[in-house]
């Protein structure tokens, strides 16, 4: 017996969690692109150009969360708020790497946050500064332009070169769109 084919595209059956919390509801500005499993949740504005992948979380509950234009959260990062410290605001340009975790911080355009880093409450990271994989950033902790930390606690390692950190939120505005296009053929 041969089965029939379903009329429908089961792609269009997974989309991104996009949900409204306490009357407020995600934004975002033109090509965008967030996978199918990852979840955006109140306060949350974005700009244009910004991606959220794979199973990461956004999640404006208690605070506002902005970010910049071409932006993005790699998959399994959290980035999150706290109802007494506050919101999280972040960039343009910026990269939060694979299961970072990023909470109620400021981090300014161009900056790299590695995989598996920890940024906490209140930390401002600097314009083009590079947070090292793994690295824990902690509270209230201020972070310069262009300078690279790393370790537990994470402490200045050296200068970065103008421009390092830049280079990847660029790389990840071009998958964004590749993934949109695909998307759209099928």
């Amino acid at each position: 017996m041969q089965r029939k084919k379903p009329h429908f595209r089961l792609h269009y059956l997974f989309m991104a969690l996009i949900k409204s919390y306490r009357g407020l509801s995600p934004q975002w500005g033109t090509g965008c692109y967030f996978s199918e499993n990852a979840t955006i949740v109140g306060d949350v504005k974005m700009g244009n150009d910004c991606s959220i992948w794979f199973g990461a979380v956004v999640r404006g509950d208690v605070a506002p969360i902005t970010m910049g234009n071409r932006s993005n959260v790699q998959d399994g990062a959290v980035v999150h708020v706290t109802n007494t410290t506050g919101p999280t605001h972040i960039g343009n340009d910026v990269t939060i790497g694979h299961c970072a975790c990023v909470h109620a911080c400021t981090i300014h355009d161009g900056a790299l946050i590695g995989m598996g880093s920890t940024i906490l409450d209140g930390a401002e990271i600097g314009e083009g500064a590079i947070i090292a994989a793994g690295a824990l950033v902690l509270q209230n902790t201020k972070v310069g332009p262009h300078e690279l930390w790393g370790g537990v606690p994470a402490k200045m390692l050296k200068i970065a070169k103008p421009g390092m950190a830049e280079a990847y939120a660029e790389h990840y505005v071009g998958y964004a769109h590749e993934y949109l296009e695909a998307d759209a053929a099928q």
